[in-house]
């Protein structure tokens, strides 16, 4: 059964830091205050276009801004609204998003009152020098204290990274994928740094002190993380920023593209081919892969089987049962 969230975005209101990527609006594509109304409007949108069963297994999600650093009496006024449909069974639960310095005992104790499930932290590095230079307001201890609070107190977790930060390497990004598995939540986003108007790395950029990645070398740098989490059981739920709600005209540079996914996947498999034929002569072969995985392995506009074409490797793709996710098998195709 597909997940589904209604998601209700939070503009950037109680976090006491602006970091050097942060321009909330346009990330969110929201200026407008949430109400609680807005909550009602959504869920009843929601509940009138999906069956009883589907909606039962979503969550009743509040995304965007520091939800547990907005102001306590809004941010228990939406609690309330979205649990009264939780209450009834109509949705399994709440999830919701905050800062690692935005979880205490006291707030566990609210979010398990008011039917919260799970709780995604904006980590973005778990190096404390990249946190500082992207001015954070956190240490890597924080992230690390607060999965051990929400883990202990039941709640499942998530943890957001960012690759590509003013000062971080492709090392860093290994480094702290490595430490977020060790804490092992259930899912993660990757968030490769995209540079938006109005913000510090606009700045820095200006003043020659910051080259942002582009979407090929992040491209490269994701198809490793992907499946190092993947392996470990946790869930990668999102790569890149969701398109629209304002991103594109805000964009000043950086790893952008609205199907930065897709391409990430497809250059998975474009290497766990290059391995498979590595010792193979050049020809024709037939590459296997899992169901549903074929547009991947063919890449965008088929480009990963133009490229294995360059190398001498004439290939066509077919599923099977027999692969694994991100698994390529290789048959010689016999003259």
């Amino acid at each position: 059964m597909k997940h589904i969230n209604v998601a209700l975005f939070v503009v950037h209101k109680g976090c006491p830091h602006t970091c050097s990527f942060c321009n909330q609006r346009s990330i969110t594509g929201f200026q407008r205050e949430l109400t609680v109304e807005d909550v009602h409007e959504a869920v009843r949108t929601a509940l009138g276009s999906l069956d009883s069963e589907t909606a039962a297994g979503g969550e009743i999600a509040f995304f965007g801004g520091s939800f547990t650093m907005i102001e306590r009496g809004y941010m228990i006024s939406l609690l309330e609204a979205a649990y009264s449909y939780v209450e009834k069974g109509l949705f399994k639960g709440i999830r919701i998003s905050t800062r690692p310095d935005g979880i205490d005992a006291e707030i566990c104790e609210i979010l398990k009152k008011y039917g919260v499930t799970a709780v995604e932290l904006g980590a973005q590095s778990l190096d404390d020098r990249v946190l500082e230079m992207n001015e954070r307001g956190h240490t890597a201890k924080q992230v690390e204290d607060a999965c051990a609070l929400l883990a202990s107190s039941g709640f499942e977790f998530g943890l957001q990274m960012m690759t590509g930060l003013y000062g971080s390497s492709d090392a860093d990004s290994i480094e702290t994928a490595e430490k977020i598995i060790a804490l092992h939540p259930a899912t993660v986003r990757i968030y490769p740094t995209v540079v938006l108007k109005g913000t510090k790395l606009e700045e820095l950029i200006n003043a020659g002190e910051f080259a942002p990645k582009g979407v090929e070398e992040t491209v490269e740098l994701c198809s490793r993380l992907i499946p190092m989490f993947e392996n470990a059981g946790i869930k990668v739920i999102r790569v890149g920023l969701h398109s629209g709600g304002g991103v594109e005209g805000e964009y000043i540079a950086g790893a952008y593209h609205p199907a930065l996914r897709e391409l990430c996947e497809g250059r998975i498999y474009l290497n766990a081919a290059l391995r498979e034929l590595a010792d193979l002569p050049q020809g024709a072969y037939t590459l296997e892969v899992g169901a549903g995985q074929r547009s991947k392995m063919t890449g965008q506009k088929r480009a990963n089987l133009g490229l294995l074409r360059e190398k001498g490797y004439i290939c066509t793709v077919c599923e099977t049962d027999g692969a694994g996710k991100f698994e390529v098998k290789v048959r010689k195709i016999q003259e």
